[in-house]
C-alpha cells in the first residue's frame, strides 16, 4: 500500500499534466484572430525559445530535481504549466508568447522530477511496473487530450480559445496532485543510503554483446552520501557523475544506441514542434476545417502499441541493430520527403503518424538496449545526457536554421532539411552496420585459422 499512493498521485498528476486539447491546434490558434501572429512570428521568433529554454534549464534542473528530492520540482512543473496556459488564454503579443515559451521550456525541463520521484518511494523490484504505469498514463492523457479536443472543434464547434481554457483547467486539477505526494527521504545522486551499491536494473539480464563489452564497464563500487549536504559533497556528485560518465560510454553497443537516441530525438522534435504550420500552408485552418487533433491520437495510440510490440518481436536488436537502425531511419526520412513534397494534406497527415510511430518503437528498443544492464544511477545518468545531446543538436539546427537571427528557412524548405538530416542519420548507422558484419566475420575467421591444425602436420607415435 505505500507504493500506490504515491503512483496514484503521481498518474493523476502525469494525465492531467498531459490532457491538453489545445496542443494539436496551437500554431491554428496563435495564427487565428484570437493572437493575430504571423507565420514568421510563430515559426521563427515564438518556437525557438521553447528550444532555448528547455537546453539552458535541462542541467541545473536535473541537478536541482536530486537535490531538493523530486516534490519541490513536480511542483514546480504543476506552476509553470499552469503559467503556461493561462498566458496562452489572456496574454497578447509576441513579446509575451516568447515568455509563454520559456515558461514551458522550464515545465518540459521539469518533467525529470515525474520520471525520477517515483524511484525514490518505492522498492527497486516495483521500478518496471509502476514506471509501466507512469509513461502509459501520460500517453493516454496525450491521445485523449487530442481526441478531445478534435471532437470538441469538429461536432460542438467550439471555438480554439475554449480549448485553451479546457487545458488550463486540466493544468489546474495537475498542480494539485503534486502538493499531497509524500517528501523522499532519498535520492539517486545527492542523497542516497549510506553504503548503496550498484546492480543492474531490476529484471535485467546482460545480452551477448554487453558481455563482450564487460570490461568497457564501471566496477561495483559503494557510494555514501554523508556530505551530500556541503560544497565538498556537491563537488563529489559532481566527479562521480563524470566518472560514470566515462565508464558507461566506453561500452560500444551503449555508445551506439545512445547516439541514435541523440540524433533520432533532435529530428524528432523539430518535425512535430512544426508539423502544424506545415499543415497550415496545405490546409488553412482559416478556410478548412482540420483534423490534426486525430492526427496526433492516431500517432500516439499506434505508438504505444508499437512500444507494447517490441518484446515481441522476433529480432536480435544486438546483433542486427546497426542495420535495422539504418533501414527504419531511412523510412523516417521518407516520411519526412513525402509528407513535404506531395503537398497533400491527407499524404502529409498519412506520413506523419508512420514517422512517429516508427520512432516510438525505435526509442523504446533503445531505452531497453542502454537501461539493460545499467545501474538505477546511471540509467538517470546515461538518459540526461543523451537527452542533453539531443537538446544541444537541436538548439543549434533551430539557430541555424529556424531562426530569424539564423537563416530564417520557410517551413516547407526546413522540412527537406529535416529529411536530409535523417537520410544522413542512416547513412550512418548503415555504414556502422557493415563494419560490424565484416568485423565480425573477420574474427571468425581468425579464430577459426588458429584452432584449425596446420595442413602438414602429422602426428608421430
Amino acid at each position: 500500500m505505500s507504493a500506490v499512493y504515491p503512483t496514484v498521485l503521481l498518474c493523476v498528476h502525469g494525465f492531467f499534466s498531459s490532457l491538453r486539447p489545445s496542443e494539436p491546434f496551437l500554431t491554428a490558434y496563435l495564427m487565428g484572430p484570437d493572437k493575430n501572429l504571423t507565420k514568421t512570428q510563430v515559426v521563427n521568433e515564438i518556437y525557438p525559445i521553447w528550444t532555448y529554454s528547455y537546453l539552458a534549464l535541462l542541467l541545473p534542473v536535473f541537478l536541482a530535481t536530486d537535490y531538493l528530492c523530486y516534490k519541490p520540482v513536480l511542483v514546480l512543473q504543476a506552476c509553470s504549466l499552469v503559467l503556461t496556459y493561462a498566458m496562452l488564454w489572456k496574454a497578447h503579443g509576441m513579446l509575451a508568447m516568447q515568455l509563454l515559451e520559456f515558461f514551458f521550456g522550464l515545465a518540459t525541463a521539469s518533467e525529470v522530477a515525474y520520471y525520477s520521484y517515483i524511484y525514490s518511494v518505492v522498492e527497486p523490484e516495483l521500478y518496471q511496473r509502476v514506471t509501466g504505469y507512469c509513461r502509459s498514463v501520460t500517453l493516454f492523457g496525450s491521445a485523449a487530450g487530442s481526441l478531445l479536443g478534435q471532437l470538441l472543434l469538429s461536432l460542438a464547434k467550439v471555438e480554439l480559445v475554449h480549448l485553451v481554457i479546457i487545458t488550463l483547467a486540466s493544468a489546474t486539477v495537475a498542480f494539485v496532485a503534486p502538493w499531497f505526494l509524500p517528501m523522499p527521504k532519498r535520492s539517486l545522486f545527492f542523497h542516497m543510503s549510506p553504503g548503496v551499491v550498484e546492480e543492474p536494473a531490476a529484471g535485467s539480464s546482460p545480452s551477448p554483446d554487453k558481455v563482450e563489452d564487460s570490461e568497457s564497464r564501471a566496477p561495483m563500487i559503494s557510494r555514501s552520501s554523508e556530505a551530500g549536504g556541503s560544497s565538498s559533497g556537491f563537488v563529489q556528485v559532481l566527479w562521480m557523475l563524470f566518472h560514470d560518465f566515462l565508464q558507461c560510454y566506453r561500452c560500444r553497443p551503449l555508445l551506439a544506441w545512445s547516439v541514435w537516441w541523440a540524433l533520432a530525438t533532435c529530428g524528432y522534435f523539430q518535425i512535430i514542434n512544426y508539423a502544424q504550420a506545415l499543415w497550415e500552408i496545405f490546409h488553412s485552418s482559416q478556410h478548412h476545417e482540420i483534423y490534426n487533433g486525430y492526427v496526433e491520437t492516431l500517432s500516439t495510440l499506434l505508438g504505444a502499441l508499437a512500444a507494447l510490440l517490441v518484446g515481441c518481436l522476433p529480432v536480435d536488436w544486438t546483433h542486427w541493430g546497426e542495420l535495422l537502425l539504418w533501414v527504419l531511419s531511412l523510412l523516417m526520412a521518407a516520411c519526412v520527403f513525402i509528407m513535404t513534397m506531395l503537398k497533400n494534406i491527407w499524404v502529409s497527415y498519412s506520413s506523419y503518424i508512420i514517422f512517429r510511430t516508427i520512432y516510438m518503437l525505435l526509442i523504446t528498443v533503445a531505452t531497453y538496449q542502454i537501461a539493460a544492464s545499467l545501474s538505477m544511477q546511471r540509467y538517470a545518468l546515461v538518459f540526461g545526457v543523451n537527452t542533453f545531446g539531443a537538446l544541444l543538436l537541436w538548439t543549434l539546427i533551430t539557430v541555424v536554421v529556424v531562426d530569424s537571427a539564423g537563416l530564417g528557412l520557410d517551413v516547407v524548405t526546413q522540412f527537406f532539411i529535416y529529411g536530409g538530416y535523417f537520410t544522413v542519420i542512416s547513412v550512418v548507422f548503415l555504414l556502422a552496420g557493415l563494419y560490424r558484419v565484416f568485423s565480425s566475420r573477420r574474427t571468425m575467421q581468425e579464430v577459426n585459422g588458429e584452432s584449425s591444425p596446420p595442413p602438414n602436420s602429422a602426428v608421430t607415435q
